[in-house]
């Protein structure tokens, strides 16, 4: 069972920048795809990004893309989640998981306890 430890999150003015990580555990991390979702308050958890096991290929929501850039260290079994121009809408609790890259399907049926990013206007 993959572990997920998510971190970095924070307050920021409109405007500023962020970088999340996901720690995973196992020896296997390199060999599934990582995705990265939010739930704002009030709203159904939505996808954001996702990044194949070789970090060769990248995916994105529209309402992140050209904003948002996710990377992975496999040596570390990390993936991390650089959001720059942040907007309020942005606000959520952010969670990483493994994900099937083509569908976003997350392949675990449960969360880690995600981190909280705010943004002010």
């Amino acid at each position: 069972q993959v572990q997920l430890v998510e971190s970095g999150g924070g307050l920021v003015q409109a405007g500023g920048s962020l970088r999340l990580s996901c720690a995973a555990s196992g020896r296997t991390f390199s060999s599934y795809a990582m995705g990265w979702f939010r739930q704002a308050p009030g709203k159904e958890r939505e996808f954001v990004a996702a990044i194949t096991g070789s970090g060769g290929n990248t995916g994105y929501a529209d309402s992140v893309k050209g904003r948002f850039t996710i990377s992975r260290d496999n040596a570390k079994n990390m993936a991390y989640l650089q959001m720059n121009s942040l907007k309020p809408e942005d606000t959520a609790v952010y969670y990483c998981a493994p994900v099937a890259f083509g569908t976003r399907m997350v392949l675990v049926d449960y969360w880690g306890q995600g981190t909280q990013v705010t943004v002010s206007s």
